[in-house]
């Protein structure tokens, strides 16, 4: 890397910086009107305020870089250009016989790095900050109550709901788990006091990590009529647990006697899908457990459970052969897919901007910047809505299309200012 390479990256880089810190900047200020009374209140409880404004704004600010990298990205390749051309920096080295291209270089790579960066955030850090991205000011840890989404299990033909959840918790209060299959003394509902989500790898993951409260054991704002949630430390110490997924359900007043009904099974599977005391040593007289691949994520009924979820996740859902997989979703996978090489496409397409021979003022510059963004943001939300909410196309084609368009496009543009 040369010097002049040396010098672009870090103004560049430093565009890009200040960009990112002023919109970040101006997020926290604006938003800190409404809620700066509950932080406050938070650190009177023991925590420096600091602190508490990085535990709520921190993950606002990754999932900020995640919306808006690439269009900062791009807004600095133009103020970064324009300050050379401006300073003649550009035209000094113009007249060296160095290429529009090779200038910029340091630029695209940078660009990449971004974008590779933004990819890693948006698969496997958002995601585990899901939950706090929907939570309030007046309560960090996360584990608000929210409303169930009921979702029907079509393995086991049993329609999940419940009163409310805690998603960080993995408890849902007052289960409603109506059984559409015939299940042999179980009657047509399984009603209890909570159920709390089991997941053996997890509960692995978590006993390796030396973990000292597990999440089912969040006690802090339950009201004084919901029962004492049973833990991960007392579920993992009984000897007969299930190697699969599921959700135990404690307080069980219907079937009344579980004693007296046995394990049960759909008629077409010969798999257990509800364990009962009857033959269940490890169970207790009023539990009951429920095998389902329906994790509490699925549940949620806020929209976020999805969109900060990672492609692995999504991908997982469609194969899941229990959850019924929307075209919506379908479409949406595809989109996180694609979405690193098209945005890189979108910041390739600025280039002959960049290169300016005619002259035209940073002003036009941006405003013409502004279109080619406008234009892009609608031919996404075309192809979603076709592949998401229409059958003219499957939701993978529709998700790939502005890649096939944009992205031949791209290369062109790359090609061509290699020798201008």
């Amino acid at each position: 890397m040369t010097q002049i390479d040396r010098y672009v990256l870090v103004l560049f880089l430093r565009t890009v910086l200040v960009c990112f810190l002023s919109l970040a900047g101006i997020f926290i200020v604006f938003h800190a009107f409404t809620a700066m009374d509950d932080l406050i209140a938070q650190s009177k409880a023991g925590e420096p305020l600091p602190l508490v404004l990085g535990k709520f704004y921190g993950p606002y600010l990754l999932l900020l870089f995640d919306m808006t990298g690439t269009i900062i990205t791009l807004m600095a390749f133009l103020f970064t250009a324009g300050w050379l051309r401006r300073t003649g920096e550009l035209t000094a080295t113009l007249s060296a016989g160095v290429s529009h291209g090779r200038i910029l270089r340091p630029m695209v790579m940078a660009s990449l790095v971004i974008i590779t960066v933004q990819l890693a955030n948006r698969e496997w850090v958002i995601p585990r900050f899901r939950d706090s991205l929907t939570m309030k000011a007046k309560n960090l840890s996360g584990d608000t109550e929210q409303a169930v989404m009921p979702t029907y299990d079509q393995a086991a033909g049993i329609l999940i709901e419940g009163d409310r959840m805690r998603s960080l918790a993995r408890v849902i209060y007052r289960p409603n788990f109506r059984l559409y299959s015939d299940y042999a003394g179980f009657g047509e509902v399984l009603l209890a006091d909570e159920a709390i989500w089991w997941d053996p790898e997890e509960t692995r993951v978590w006993l390796q990590g030396g973990n000292a409260v597990s999440p089912a054991a969040t006690e802090s704002n339950t009201s004084d009529d919901e029962p004492a949630t049973v833990d991960w430390t007392d579920l993992t110490s009984r000897q007969g647990m299930p190697e699969t997924t599921g959700y135990l359900l404690r307080g069980v007043r219907r079937p009344e006697d579980l004693r007296r009904v046995p394990s049960a099974g759909p008629a077409a599977m010969e798999q257990l899908m509800l364990l009962t005391p009857a033959d269940q040593s490890w169970l207790g007289p009023d539990e009951c457990f429920v095998v389902t691949s329906i994790d509490p994520n699925m549940l949620q009924t806020q929209e976020t459970a999805t969109k900060l979820a990672s492609v692995l996740e999504l991908s997982g859902r469609i194969r899941n052969p229990a959850v019924h997989s929307s075209m919506a979703l379908r479409t949406l996978t595809h989109e996180r897919i694609v979405r690193a090489p098209l945005d890189f496409a979108l910041i390739l397409l600025v280039l002959p901007m960049v290169v300016n021979r005619r002259g035209r003022k940073l002003f036009v510059l941006i405003a013409s910047a502004v279109g080619l963004v406008i234009g892009f943001f609608a031919l996404k939300t075309i192809a979603s809505t076709l592949g998401g909410s229409t059958n003219l196309v499957t939701p993978g084609v529709a998700a790939w299309i502005p890649l096939l368009v944009i992205g031949p496009l791209a290369y062109s543009r790359l090609r061509h200012v290699q020798t201008v």
